[in-house]
């Protein structure tokens, strides 16, 4: 039996997959796109073009935290629970990043001003 752990499908999903779904979750609660790619922008260190360009590309999740400019480091600030989930517990790195994310956009859905997501 293959001892070595397989890895989550998130990892090797598109992040253009989920993206309209942060975007609808928002949307539905007053919130905008431009929101979204502000929380995104911020955590990751991307810049708005290169963004499009991931989203154009179909770039999984894996790659998409990999190759990340310059992941912000007041992530750690972020604290709570996600799919039930405490997100500073998340050992694996590339997981803890997606919730860190997953976390983001549920603040921004529950009204959050943006100066407190935006830690």
């Amino acid at each position: 039996m293959n001892q070595k752990k397989k890895k989550h499908r998130i990892y090797t999903t598109s992040f253009a997959s989920v993206y309209p779904h942060y975007v609808t979750k928002a949307e539905k609660k007053e919130r905008t796109k431009e929101e979204v790619d502000e929380i995104i922008r911020w955590l990751t260190g991307y810049n708005q073009k290169e963004l499009d360009t991931i989203l154009e590309d179909k770039t999984d999740f894996e790659t998409f935290f990999a190759e990340a400019p310059q992941m912000n480091p007041s992530r750690t600030l972020i604290k709570g629970v996600v799919c039930g989930v405490r997100v500073e517990d998340i050992e694996e790195p590339t997981m803890r990043e997606i919730r860190y994310l997953d976390k983001l956009i549920d603040e921004l859905a529950k009204g959050k001003a943006m100066e407190k997501i935006l830690r």
